[in-house]
This record gives structure tokens, sequence and C-alpha cells, in this order.
């Protein structure tokens, strides 16, 4: 195996468990079996041992002495400060992006808005979920930063199943960010980077905020999609 075939075995091992991870699917808590892993993913343990170093180093998983990987949970302090720095990190991307996104940048980051308001009129929080966090990752990768984008990546990776939950069950929250979300397509396209950074870091902060409430107090049980929201 050449070195770039491990590398691109690598990328999508990392896909998958950081996927899996933001799912719910592996739960704070649950072990990390690394057979069984390796029977699900149809790899060795060689490339299935990386990837388990890099969530650790993103503090995704803890591998703890002659026990394996255990996938860590989030505490209030965790969000506090991960949003501090998203929100520092997204109200630069903003600025940024506004001054070196292409025309085809700022065309398809539209095209996703659009998209990802169909499935808001639908109440479809799913997939709107999918595309909105799409978008927050487009207007990163449109500096060109790379970063900005890797650190960028990794918080949003470790916050992305809490956030997702966080904002199911308050329709006016989804009412606002779709919201906000007009406002930043406004922003982007005028190229007016001092007024999109000023929403983008309001928009993190009260993503925040409700990621807290979710941590502080359980979500009603007849909370459904429908009254759903995502930020």
């Amino acid at each position: 195996m050449t070195v770039q075939d491990s590398t691109t075995l690598l990328d999508g091992v990392l896909v998958r468990l950081r996927a899996m991870i933001a799912d719910g699917e592996l739960a704070a808590g649950a072990p990390v079996r690394e057979r069984e892993m390796c029977e699900l993913l149809s790899v060795s343990r060689t490339p299935l041992r990386e990837a388990l170093k890099v969530l650790a180093a993103e503090r995704l998983l803890e591998l703890r002495p002659n026990r394996g990987a255990i996938v860590l949970g989030l505490t209030e302090r965790d969000v506090r400060d991960m949003f501090e720095v998203m929100e520092a990190l997204e109200a630069t991307a903003g600025r940024l992006a506004c001054e070196r996104a292409s025309d085809a940048d700022i065309a398809e980051i539209q095209a996703l808005h659009w998209q990802m308001h169909a499935h808001y009129l639908r109440a479809e929080l799913e997939p709107y979920f999918r595309l909105n966090q799409a978008i927050h990752a487009r207007i990163v990768d449109a500096t060109g930063n790379a970063v900005l984008q890797s650190n960028y990546a990794a918080l949003a990776a470790r916050i992305r199943n809490a956030r997702y939950l966080a904002n199911r069950w308050s329709r006016e929250r989804w009412d606002e960010a779709m919201r906000e979300h007009g406002l930043i397509l406004d922003a982007l396209i005028a190229r007016d980077g001092a007024r999109l950074s000023e929403i983008l870091a309001g928009h993190l902060r009260g993503k925040g905020a409700a990621v807290l409430e979710h941590l502080q107090a359980p979500i009603p049980a007849e909370a459904g999609t429908r009254s759903a929201a995502a930020a």
C-alpha cells in the first residue's frame, strides 16, 4: 500500500468515526471495541488505531491504558470554551470569505441556502441540518485558510451532535436560525465582511446558548421533527 493509499484509508476511517460520534451511534461513555470496529469499517487495526489517535487529539475520544478508547461527553465548560473559539473562527471566516470568495463560491453557498430553506418549509430537520452545516463549512473553506479550516472542522465535529439535539424541540429557535441565515447570505453576496462577521458571531452565540440549555434540561418527550430547529 502506498503512502497516498494509507492516507486515503485513514481519512475514510476518520470520516466514518466522526459521523458515528456526531450522530450518537457511538454515545458518550461508549467504548470503541477495535475488533468490532475493524469488521464494521472493513479495515485492519493499523488505520483504526491511527484514527483513534487523531480523534483523541481532537478530544472526541479518550485513550485509556489497557482499556482502549472511550467516547467523551460534553460538559458545560466544554461547550462554553468551544463556542467562544468557534465564534471567533466563524467571525474571522466571514470577513475573509467576503474578501477572498470567488463568485462561484458565493453562488454555491446561495444554492445550498435555498435547498436548506426548502427543507425548513417542509419541517425536514435532518436534511436541513446537513445543509446548514455545509453552508458554515463552505464559508470557512472560501477563506482559503488551511489553519482556520482544520481548527473549525475539529470543533464542529466535537459539537455537532449536541447542536443538533439542542434545538430540535424549539420551533422558535429554528425560525430565528433561518432568519439569521438569510442575513448571512445577504451580507456574503454584498461582500460586507464587517457585517457578516458580526452576524456570524451573534449566530454562534445563539447556538452556544441553545446547546447549554440542552445540557441543562432534558428534551420534552412530545417534541418532534415538526417542532424541530437546527442552528
